[in-house]
């Protein structure tokens, strides 16, 4: 079992897309577990393949913060028919990652995802057509209101791609309501580099947007272009294997803020 995610999780801790592009070359397992399930452990929960814990690829336990969560990976693994497919498994990866390069470089990992609070997606916008700036408007406006007025993290808009320094007061601002255990700081980094927006990320962290307004209002422009000038089917290809991602790492954030709240 250790070498079946050894690319996923090893090699790839911080994106999850690099991690399925190097899986999908690597040739599947035979399933060799007759059942998954979930048991008591130290700090938490452990997923079991026929009453043994899983381990990270280097062998270290994989111990989850909340039986819900280490029910979905168990689901995950139950789920598998005759030969396991990684590419499917995007809440085991998460735990991957999360012990093998998140548990002992949790702020190294979360100053990676701050990178993009200074140039987030959501400053960056459009100076036309009007149905376009207003969509933009519509989505991302909330969102850096919220920032400012909960955050006290107030940003600069512009218009097109050039770029615009932030203010460091604001950078530290948001920075400051990162979340600081392992697991959320990995599925934070998750759904930061699938939208590219930091704000984005914290925003649902938060409980501000659910996953589905943070899903739209990162496609805002990839949704106008669609109406526009209809479905490039390997972009719409693209986009449902980050969604899987997406959805596993925001349902873990939704997971640890109902349990801490």
């Amino acid at each position: 079992m250790r070498e079946l995610f050894d690319e996923v999780a090893g090699q790839s801790q911080l994106d999850p897309q690099e991690a399925v592009r190097r899986q999908t070359r690597a040739p599947l397992r035979k399933r060799f577990y007759a059942g998954a399930g979930v048991a008591d452990a130290d700090g938490g929960f452990s997923v079991t393949l026929d009453g043994r814990p899983i381990r990270s690829p280097s062998g270290k336990p994989i111990v989850v913060p909340m039986r819900a969560i280490a029910e979905a990976i168990a689901a995950e693994w139950e789920a598998q028919a005759e030969s396991i497919d990684p590419v499917t498994m995007p809440l085991t990866r998460l735990a991957n990652s999360v012990v093998e390069g998140v548990v002992d470089r949790v702020d190294e990992v979360a100053a990676d995802a701050a990178k993009f609070l200074g140039s987030d997606l959501l400053f960056y916008r459009a100076g036309h057509p009007e149905a376009l700036v207003a969509r933009e408007a519509q989505h991302w406006d909330p969102i850096l209101f919220w920032a400012a007025d909960v955050l006290g993290a107030r940003f600069i808009l512009a218009e097109g791609i050039m770029h615009v320094g932030q203010p460091d007061a604001a950078i530290r601002a948001a920075r400051a309501a990162f979340p600081t255990d392992p697991w959320s700081v990995a599925a934070l980094h998750v759904v930061t580099t699938l939208t590219g927006s930091a704000l984005l990320a914290l925003a649902l962290a938060h409980g501000f947007r659910d996953e589905d307004q943070v899903w739209a209002a990162a496609h805002v422009d990839e949704d106008w272009n669609i109406e526009k000038w209809g479905v490039d089917e390997e972009v719409a290809s693209r986009r449902a294997a980050r969604l899987v991602d997406f959805k596993a790492a925001a349902g873990v954030l939704k997971g640890l803020k109902s349990e801490v709240g």
